[in-house]
């Protein structure tokens, strides 16, 4: 029974994508669960949209109507894909406000859904409704041990980012009237509450990622030997190096006659692709490394479902691919942060800790040995991540918490 009408502005909707793209349409469609809801996107994600609805019909259709806004070519035809993509928001941002004014729409709340950063403004509460900010957060300075097997272009780019990120936080008035003005902020971690200095009960603070549930429709192929997975661009945030350099040293330590047994596929692209193939081509692991480039999202699941653990050594502050794995009962092998490191439990994976750069391969290398050399252990974390994907990594768990925001929200 819907109830209320949430407009919602979500920059990025794409039902066959992953990441930011699949977020947006997953709360689409979470909102709809239970409230009518003005889903307003960018022009060129309608193709996808309508493709979609009409080869899958759902009964939430009926609560979802599709706007599409754009500004005029002369204010986006330098937005090039990602390059541009916050400058290009921010004003996608403002603009939505006239947009939405002139259809003389009628709803009762407001939200912000993406883009998910806590240092860039909304500016939905100028609709004078309720505006509820969120999921928001930030990805963490990557800290400098972790940098320096790249350029130093990534250090200076990294500081330059966090730079911009606290002068925002300490002086964008535009940050503090979308704070101030909001009715509630959902927190993806428990340091966005902390940089953006919030206080009282206006604010939760929940992950944001989570993942369809593909093992029911995903054929589950038996696992061939230790098969280690890990997934994502291939940039200094996601750890790929840590990945490949504790796998090698891990390799070092088994029988070699057990070592054929052992496999580590890497599923990405990215800049960093020639400086991890010398990384593997240079070790005893190379004919025990595969990198995929490119690969359907079904194949993606199809990889999850016939192997054994899940490698995500990232510094970023969220991560859908973990959630994936998760439903797919992988134990997860990250670092403690607060990204990935606030998801897992020592009940399904390893947090390895932050220390220094030697110390940490080895940390991870030590999780892959305990999992490779007990098997009743893989199994136990295996149930057990499961169970948290279930608990907290469905988008139903995230249209509950929706539902809750919602209706504590007085009109």
């Amino acid at each position: 029974m819907s109830n209320r009408t949430i407009l919602a502005s979500c920059y990025a909707v794409n039902p066959y994508k992953g990441s930011e793209d699949a977020m947006g349409w997953n709360f689409v469609m979470q909102i709809a669960r239970f409230n009518k809801v003005i889903a307003v996107t960018r022009e060129n994600n309608r193709e996808a949209i309508e493709r979609f609805m009409a080869i899958n019909p759902a009964s939430e259709y009926s609560n979802i109507t599709f706007l599409y806004f754009d500004l005029p070519y002369y204010m986006r035809f330098w937005k090039k894909g990602s390059r541009g993509a916050i400058l290009y928001f921010y004003l996608w941002q403002k603009g939505i406000v006239s947009f939405v004014k002139k259809q003389k729409l009628s709803f009762d709340i407001a939200h912000n859904v993406n883009f998910h950063n806590d240092w860039t403004p909304s500016f939905l509460w100028k609709l004078n409704k309720p505006l509820v900010w969120g999921p928001v957060g930030h990805h963490p300075l990557i800290p400098k041990m972790y940098l320096r097997p790249y350029s130093l272009n990534y250090s200076i780019k990294d500081s330059l980012t966090w730079l911009v990120k606290k002068i925002f936080w300490n002086y964008s008035s535009a940050l503090k009237e979308t704070k101030d003005n909001s009715a509630h902020i959902w927190c993806m971690n428990t340091d966005v509450p902390v940089k953006l200095n919030l206080k009282g009960n206006s604010y939760s603070v929940f992950p944001s990622v989570a993942s369809e549930d593909y093992s029911d429709t995903v054929e589950v192929g038996e696992t061939q030997g230790f098969h280690i997975i890990s997934a994502g661009r291939f940039v200094p945030l996601k750890g790929f190096d840590l990945t490949i350099r504790s796998f090698i040293q891990f390799l070092d330590r088994i029988p070699f006659e057990e070592r054929e047994n052992c496999k580590l596929t890497l599923v990405g692209s990215g800049p960093e692709k020639g400086f991890y193939e010398q990384l593997i081509n240079n070790s005893i692991a190379k004919d025990n490394i595969e990198i995929i480039e490119w690969i359907e999202r079904k194949e993606l699941m199809k990889l999850y479902a016939k192997s054994s653990v899940f490698m995500f050594p990232s510094h970023e502050g969220a991560g859908m691919v973990v959630a994936e794995a998760l439903s797919f009962g992988l134990p997860v092998i990250c670092l403690d942060n607060i990204g990935p490191g606030q998801y897992i439990t020592p009940e399904c994976g390893f947090i390895i800790p932050q220390t220094n750069y030697d110390a940490t391969v080895s940390g991870l290398d030590d999780a892959l040995y305990k999992l490779f050399n007990d098997n009743s252990l893989l199994a136990k974390m295996s149930r057990n991540a499961r169970e948290r994907y279930n608990e907290r990594f469905t988008w139903n768990s995230r249209g509950e918490h929706l539902k809750e925001i919602y209706n504590n929200i007085s009109l």
